[in-house]
C-alpha cells in the first residue's frame, strides 16, 4: 500500500511541475513480489493523468534475482505502458551486465559509493568512465548519483555522464521549495 501511495503521490506531483519534466521513483523489490506493479503503475497514471512517458521507474537488480522470466514480463509490460526503466545502484551487483542485456532498460544509475571514492587517478574512476562508456554505447542514459563535490562534478563533466544527482546540486526538498526554482530555471532557459 505505501509503494502504490508513493507512485500516485509522485504522479500527481510531477503534474503541477512545468513542461515536460519526468519524476522518478524507485519500486522496492518487496513491491515487486508482492503487488502487481503494472496495475498500479497503470492505475497511478489513470488517477494523475500523468504522461506515461514522463513517469521514470528505478528497479534494482534485487528485484531481477528472483525470479528471472517473472520480472522480464512485467519489466516489458510497464515498457508498453511507456515508461521508463532505469536500473538503480548499478555496479554493485554480479550480473548487472547479463541483466543490461536481457532487460528493457533505459538507463542506469552508477552507485553512489563509485562516485564517493572516485579521485583523478583511483580504480573507482576507471569503473564510472567505463560504466558511462557502456550505457552511451547501448543507447542508454547514465545517471551518477551521490555527487557531493564540484571535483566528482568536473569529473563526470568531463566524462560526458548525461545526469547527476546528490548533495552538491541540492538536498531533497518540499515540492513547494521545488516548484520556484523550477520555474526561475525555466524563466532563465525557456525550451
Amino acid at each position: 500500500p505505501l509503494g502504490r501511495w508513493v507512485l500516485r503521490e509522485a504522479c500527481e506531483t510531477a503534474l503541477t511541475w512545468p513542461g515536460e519534466l519526468m519524476v522518478s521513483v524507485n519500486l522496492s523489490p518487496v513491491q515487486f513480489v508482492r503487488s502487481d506493479v503494472v496495475e498500479d503503475v497503470r492505475e497511478a497514471l489513470i488517477q494523475s493523468r500523468l504522461p506515461a512517458s514522463r513517469l521514470e521507474l528505478e528497479i534494482t537488480e534485487n528485484v531481477m534475482l528472483n525470479d528471472v522470466d517473472g520480472a522480464l514480463a512485467t519489466m516489458n509490460s510497464l515498457k508498453e505502458l511507456g515508461v521508463r526503466l532505469n536500473m538503480d545502484d548499478f555496479g554493485t551487483g554480479y550480473s548487472s551486465l547479463g541483466y543490461l542485456r536481457t532487460y528493457p532498460f533505459d538507463g542506469i544509475k552508477i552507485d553512489k559509493r563509485f562516485i564517493s571514492s572516485m579521485s583523478g587517478t583511483g580504480n573507482d574512476r576507471a569503473v564510472v568512465q567505463a560504466i558511462i562508456n557502456l550505457g552511451k554505447a547501448m543507447g542508454l542514459t547514465v545517471t551518477a548519483e551521490g555527487v557531493e563535490t564540484l571535483e566528482q562534478l568536473d569529473f563526470l563533466i568531463s566524462d560526458e555522464c548525461h545526469e547527476v544527482q546528490g548533495f552538491y546540486l541540492s538536498g531533497p526538498m518540499e515540492n513547494q521549495a521545488l516548484l520556484p526554482l523550477l520555474k526561475a530555471s525555466r524563466d532563465e532557459h525557456p525550451l
